[in-house]
């Protein structure tokens, strides 16, 4: 594996998995040439008269579909830690005796930890996907036989309408579905909200199957998936534990720290001239997130002001927003509980939207650059401002990109983060794993103060005179390392053994992830 140094300073490799790969040349640099890629086109005559495509089980529909060694099969994430399906569908390909599969996931959780065995037996070749968890962990200890691929939600779909990852069969979970292969995920037993991480799966991959555990009668009604689209739909007994599909519990914090860094987010941006009318905003669904939107909504109350649009994840206090009147429309790229779910269903100004509209950086224009900020969290910050999301300080891969590269464009990118977790820095020299470049992050929001990039001197002079506790990033660094008495031991990475890579949004490299030494 040959080594080389991309525009950000880091070594990566020129080859993945015997593809050739482009290495990361700066923000906006890189410029994408030729075509979208196109699946092959098919005949109505090879499909059924009447509509009906359905096949009486998973394996025959992988057969018809031509599954073979080394063929990769893509899933979706949105029912995150509840997924069935996932694996239901490679006890299958194990069954059959196929081997080497590249896994293209929109993300993994630890209930996927089934899927390890596959790994080591062979069925399974390598992800790519956000791996979270004990997957994360697995690929950190070299265990995995290829090298991890990470993308961001918006990475992935422009990794598949390039061409760049050729999706030979999807598998698509649908909660409800119709027998032509039209599906939609915001009602059903497994309801979760929408279907936008397998739209593009759909759309370009070979061979598309539906699994649902909720069909219907023609037509479903409304329709997130076209059945135009789909070779096969297959009824399972359950796609997923609805109980774990959504994150019933997400919750605001409780902690004196974490609350105050909310109150200085809502502070910040009131202050910096945002939160007037027509303004827009997205924030998670942690409880750092939803502790902000309580103290933005007193203050838009106050003020007498309305959002025009918010971007979801939606959880229930993004809803309450719009059924309070404080924002026109919820843009929902995930639905993170059953609230948002209700809300999908029954509003028509809670429009589901996919990673194409959101945060395609091979489009002409996406939804994430019009946002006037966004908060985001990470599990590393350094001083030049650049950002981790994928590994700790330990060096293991436990977490995933999701959308949040592709945050970065919005006019106001803030990072909220607590000093410490488990009394470890969360501020430090340079960062494990370079996932978001400083030049896009624009506000460092801790409990011991707020740090502004010093590019952004129309943020630092909008706030003068705040009140706020903005300090230069050093000074929280500084004053952080003397309470443990001195900065964090560095992880014991082997780097002769890359593990994992992580992909900028324009589908470039921009860092590579190393085995740890146990």
């Amino acid at each position: 594996m040959k080594m080389i140094k991309n525009a950000a300073g880091r070594l990566v490799p020129d080859e993945i998995n015997n593809q050739k790969q482009i290495p990361y040349k700066g923000v906006g640099k890189y410029k994408p040439t030729g075509h979208k890629y196109g699946p092959p086109i098919r005949s109505c005559a090879d499909y059924p008269a009447d509509g009906n495509k359905v096949v009486k089980n998973l394996r025959e529909a992988l057969e018809r579909a031509g599954l073979k060694d080394g063929m990769t099969i893509s899933t979706h994430h949105h029912f995150r830690d509840g997924d069935a399906l996932t694996n239901m569908l490679f006890d299958t390909i194990h069954k059959m005796g196929v081997k080497n599969i590249r896994w293209f996931p929109s993300a993994s959780f630890p209930v996927h930890s089934h899927l390890i065995k596959y790994l080591e037996d062979g069925t399974i070749h390598h992800i790519e996907g956000s791996m979270n968890g004990p997957l994360g962990r697995f690929a950190s200890e070299g265990k995995m036989r290829g090298v991890g691929v990470l993308r961001s939600h918006g990475g992935r779909w422009q990794a598949i309408q390039d061409g760049e990852v050729h999706i030979d069969i999807a598998v698509i979970a649908a909660p409800t579905a119709d027998p032509f292969g039209n599906a939609t995920g915001d009602r059903g037993p497994a309801a979760c909200g929408l279907l936008g991480f397998a739209l593009a799966d759909s759309i370009y991959a070979d061979n598309v199957i539906v699994a649902t555990d909720n069909l219907v009668p023609f037509p479903c009604i409304p329709w997130q998936i076209q059945g135009n689209n789909v070779d096969y739909v297959v009824e399972v007994p359950t796609l997923g534990d609805p109980s774990k599909i959504v994150s019933g519990t997400t919750r605001v914090t409780k902690s004196p720290d974490r609350l105050l860094i909310a109150e200085y987010i809502a502070r910040f941006v009131d202050a910096a001239g945002f939160v007037k009318d027509g303004f827009s905003f997205q924030a998670g669904a942690g409880g750092i997130n939803l502790a902000f939107l309580e103290f933005l909504k007193a203050r838009m109350k106050e003020k007498g002001v309305k959002a025009r649009f918010v971007r979801g994840g939606s959880t229930q206090y993004l809803v309450q927003m719009l059924e309070e009147g404080l924002t026109d429309f919820i843009l929902d790229g995930q639905t993170f509980d059953l609230e948002g779910v209700r809300s999908m269903r029954e509003n028509p100004n809670h429009v589901n939207t996919s990673p194409f509209t959101s945060y395609n950086f091979h489009g002409k224009g996406n939804f994430a650059s019009m946002i006037d900020f966004v908060v985001l969290g990470a599990t590393e910050v350094d001083l030049n401002f650049n950002g981790n999301v994928v590994t700790h300080s330990d060096g293991y891969l436990l977490h995933g990109i999701g959308g949040w590269q592709n945050c970065l464009t919005s006019k106001c990118t803030i990072l909220a983060i607590p000093s410490f977790r488990d009394r470890i820095p969360v501020i430090v020299d340079e960062v494990t794993t370079l996932v978001g470049p400083g030049e896009l992050i624009d506000v460092i929001v801790t409990e011991r103060g707020i740090a502004i990039n010093p590019n952004r001197k129309d943020l630092i002079k909008a706030v003068k005179g705040s009140g706020l506790p903005i300090k230069p990033i050093e000074q929280i660094f500084e004053e952080v390392n003397a309470i443990v008495g001195g900065k964090p031991a560095k992880p014991k990475l082997n780097k002769d053994k890359v593990v994992a890579v992580i992909k900028w949004v324009d589908g470039t490299v921009i860092d590579s992830v190393y085995q740890v030494e146990k």
